[in-house]
Order: C-alpha cells, then structure tokens, then sequence
C-alpha cells in the first residue's frame, strides 16, 4: 500500500559529517513464543557519532519545524529514544512497545512541495511516530488518511547532494512496516512477514533478492559480504533460525547476535565502497518485557533500561543519559536510575 509523501532526508548529518555517507545498518524483528518480540539493529556510520539515550514524558507539545504549514501536534505516548546527534531521533520505543528505526536509503527519491500537505522536518518525523501511535496498523491508516510532507534540505558542508533514508516501525504484536520514498512517493510494505530491513535496493528488489535465495540450502550457503543485499539475506535467514524463546535473556541474546554477524568489522575500509560504514553501537528493544538494550562498539558490556522504571507522565520533565561519542561511556546493566533531568535538544528545522 502507498501514501503521497514529499521532500524527504537524512537526520544524522550534522555540520561535522558533511558529505560522508552511512550507507550500511540492518534492522530484524525477532518473532518468538508467547508474543515475545523484539526488534534489533545496528546503527553503521562513517565518522564518530554522539548518541544519546532521552526520555520524553507524554503531553509534550510539538511542531514540525518546517515552515508555515509544519504540523502540531502533542505526544500521546511517553517514548524512550536515542538520538543521532542530539538533533533527531534515530531510533526508539515508546510506552506502547510501537518501536521506530531509520536507516539510510540509497535509492530514494523524492518530488517537490505540492504547495497544500502538511510538512515535518525528517529530524522529528520518527518522533512524530512515536508520539502518537500505539501499533504499526494504526501509524500505517493515519499516514493514508492524513498524509504529511516529510522535508530536508541539502547536506550541511555539501549543498549539491541531498541524504536520503527509509524508516522502519514494529510493535508488540509482531507487525511490521518499511517505509520508502520511491519516484516521488511514500510507499510502504506493512506486514508481520517484513522481518528485516537493510539499506539498498528498494524493498520490493531485496524481496526478489531473497526469492532467489531461498533455491540455497542458507545451511550451506549464504553471501558473505557486509553489502547490504547480502545483509539482508543473510538477516532473514538469521533471525528465524536462531534460539526463539520466551525468556527475556535468551532472546535478547539470539537477536544480539544476528544483529552482531550482520555487523560491519569497526574501521573496515572496501575500494570499491567508499561509502561502506562500520557499525558504531547496537540496540535491541523488547516489545513484551519494554527493555531497551544498547552497546556500543568499544564498550565491554551491555546495559538496558526497563520502561517500568521510567516516568512517562505528563508534566514529568525530559531526561538524557549522556553515552559520548559512540556510546563510549562504560555501563552495564539496568541503568534507569542514571537518567538525570535536562532540557530537550532543539530537532533539526527543515530547509523548506
């Protein structure tokens, strides 16, 4: 099914990346017994990068940042999220177990502003998702009843390329969506079978890709490269054969390390794909138990914060967990009580 979306970019560039382009990350959605989902990725960038854990409560009013006709909006749903930059949200879950990743896109294209649709700058677009939906059917229909613009503008240090991504949503029933903007469109693939999402080519093409595989014995072989077609064969194959259990920890595990496999070695460098990312920090959300896990590369250990101990509601105050650059602090476990409250970071406006 698709909905008419315009003008669309990359959130995570800051003025320091200028044109040095992600062009890696895998996302899986771990479907195991008794409702126990998760959804993992790996967020692979080019340059050091500072991300954040926030907590923003429910009742926050926001705007869209893109001019004149931005859309306004309060948050339905307490979320809890990392930030790409202290700019944008790349990455989250909110207190309904509605989960959002974004991942860059290297085929995407968009149209201009068709001068009436409502307009979001894509650095608050993932939190807009957050915000106001409990389930992906939910976020799907209202994106089809109510489309908005999603808008950027050019690279920071490179006015001639514009960044482009694609976003992904799961929540707790084990529904999935990946959200594209193909030749001037926002089409999306909804369906609980949509288990995986990687970088290029569009998901109609890697869903060809995989057909082809699936005449391989994947037990025997399966395309070894961190491209990202072989990522995402290599990820559906993964994911439904690791350990499925319902226990928190286990399955925590089995997607840790689907996601760790389909990761990219730290400080790789491939000729021919200058814009090939090593993975910088990893997380995996619980939908059922509402625990988000998170490690970084250069961090010895994992820690996770448990939505519970969290305070969602209204009125309640932003917090941050301070991580530095690559989530390079040293934690371990659940870490909830080392929030501190702070002012929320102004989201990148949009070039409208």
């Amino acid at each position: 099914m698709s909905v008419r979306l315009f003008s669309c970019a990359f959130i995570l560039v800051a003025g320091l990346l200028g044109s040095a382009a992600a062009e890696s990350c895998t996302r899986v959605v771990y479907q195991g017994p008794d409702d126990r989902i998760l959804t993992g990725r790996s967020m692979d960038w080019k340059l050091p990068m500072v991300s954040n854990l926030w907590v923003f409560p429910r009742g926050m009013e926001r705007e869209g940042l893109a001019g004149d006709r931005s859309v306004t909006w309060n948050s339905r749903f307490g979320s809890l999220i990392t930030s790409g930059y202290d700019i944008s949200t790349a990455d989250g879950m909110n207190e309904a177990g509605l989960v959002a990743n974004l991942l860059w896109e290297v085929n995407a294209t968009y149209p201009d502003d068709d001068g009436e649709t409502p307009r979001i700058s894509v650095a608050i677009f993932p939190q807009y998702l957050l915000d106001r939906y409990a389930t992906v059917e939910e976020a799907v229909a209202d994106l089809k009843s109510n489309p908005i613009d999603v808008v950027t503008g050019p690279l920071p240090i490179d006015p001639s390329r514009f960044a482009t991504v694609h976003v992904s949503l799961s929540d707790a029933t084990g529904d999935s969506a990946v959200i594209e903007f193909i030749d001037g469109e926002m089409v999306i693939h909804h369906s609980r079978d949509y288990q995986v999402m990687t970088n290029e080519p569009t998901y109609e093409r890697q869903q060809a890709i995989l057909e082809y595989w699936e005449n391989v014995n994947p037990r025997e072989f399966l395309p070894g490269t961190v491209r990202a077609s072989d990522r995402f064969v290599r990820a559906q194959f993964y994911i439904n054969a690791v350990v499925q259990s319902d226990d928190p920890r286990v399955a925590a595990a089995s997607v840790f390390s689907v996601i760790r496999q389909t990761s990219v070695p730290w400080g790789i460098s491939i000729a021919d794909a200058p814009n090939l990312s090593t993975t910088r920090w990893r997380v995996v959300a619980d939908h059922k138990q509402r625990r988000y896990y998170a490690e970084s590369v250069i961090s010895p250990s994992v820690f996770w914060v448990d939505l519970d101990e969290l305070d969602f509601s209204e009125g309640a105050g932003t917090q941050k967990l301070d991580l530095g650059v690559d989530m390079e602090r040293v934690l371990s476990g659940e870490v909830s009580a080392l929030f501190e409250a702070a002012e929320p970071f102004a989201f990148q406006a949009a070039n409208p």
